[in-house]
């Protein structure tokens, strides 16, 4: 068994650099970016380095988990099976919940649209009409035939 990898001192750098990532990932893709670039100007080999794990873990090309609502997926138990039962069903209402707001909210958009789009057509109907804005269906005039 190696003690090297179970030693505190070992774990800090590692627990140093997650911390790093972590705040990283927190504010984005750009972050990400602007990090890579500092790196290359100060030390180059640092610079790739970064790139490396930025391609390694997928943050460089993948979708940037900042800007994606992360639904909660809980597969470490606190160790009190009453907290984690009732915790697994506060997010299940919580997500249903969200699910329902979101089809409101699409409902909403809709009668917007229709309302939007039946005021209109109301005024395009009611609109005066001259003589000579005699049009066909498609919208052309009519060159009186």
């Amino acid at each position: 068994m190696n003690t090297y990898a179970q030693s505190p001192m070992a774990a800090a750098p590692l627990r140093w650099l997650e911390s790093v990532a972590a705040w990283l990932d927190q504010r984005g893709k750009l972050a990400w970016i602007a990090a890579l670039v500092i790196s290359f100007a100060m030390i180059w080999p640092v610079g790739l380095a970064i790139l490396a794990y930025m391609i390694w873990s997928k943050r460089m090309f993948g979708p940037c988990k900042s800007r994606h609502v992360a639904t909660p997926s809980v597969t470490r138990s606190s160790g009190n099976t009453a907290f984690d039962a009732y915790r697994d069903e506060m997010l299940r209402r919580l997500q249903d919940e969200q699910a329902s707001f979101e089809g409101f909210l699409d409902r909403l958009r809709q009668a917007k649209d229709k309302a939007e789009f039946d005021q209109f057509m109301d005024d395009r109907a009611s609109a005066p009409r001259g003589p000579d804005d005699t049009k066909t269906d498609d919208g052309t005039k009519d060159a009186g035939t």
